[in-house]
């Protein structure tokens, strides 16, 4: 993936967390800065949501650093948010894209698309419906893929058949509404 330019203020926020590091660390991200950062989704979110951090250690420096209380968020008025409750594709991390951002020490890894949907699934609240609906339409995305992937890699999910009615009967229109 070429250079990503991501808008104001998370290249000096990223940056300053980079420099802050003790060590190398990966993050792998989901939620609103992937769809309005990556995706160029419309929407204003002042987190970067994760849902792993290697080494697993990595999450309590991350919190110190630049989570919602660090001096870096005050600075920067956005930080990084660890998602300990999520749910997403079992092979999601065979997926996941690398973000080039120039940093030394810190490597964001986002979500690939149908994971990402997939992710906004069980909760399903408003806002995750217009992030569903915008990025069906933007990325012109297939019902087909979703549902497989849902089917084969989302077996654990608890009221399955209730999820798969959403999908089936509320965010198929927004993936038939893209065809024309």
């Amino acid at each position: 993936m070429p250079d990503l330019v991501l808008p104001t203020p998370w290249p000096e926020f990223l940056a300053a967390v980079d420099q802050s590091l003790s060590e190398a660390m990966e993050l792998h991200c989901l939620g609103g800065f992937v769809l309005a950062a990556v995706h160029g989704i419309p929407r204003i979110t002042n987190d970067l949501d994760y849902i792993s951090a290697n080494p697993n250690q990595a999450r309590e420096e991350l919190n110190r650093i630049a989570g919602q209380d660090s001096d870096l968020a005050k600075k920067h008025n956005v930080f990084l948010q660890f998602v300990g409750v999520a749910d997403y594709p079992d092979d999601y991390e065979s997926r996941l894209t690398t973000l080039s951002l120039g940093l030394k020490k810190l490597t964001l890894r986002v979500l690939e698309p149908y994971d990402l949907l997939l992710s906004k699934l069980t909760r399903n609240n408003p806002k995750d419906m217009q992030d569903v609906h915008a990025l069906v339409k933007k990325l012109d995305l297939q019902f087909d893929v979703l549902m497989e992937r849902f089917r084969t890699e989302m077996g654990w999910v608890p009221r399955r058949e209730w999820h798969e009615q959403t999908l089936n009967v509320v965010w198929k229109d927004y993936f038939d509404s893209t065809a024309s």
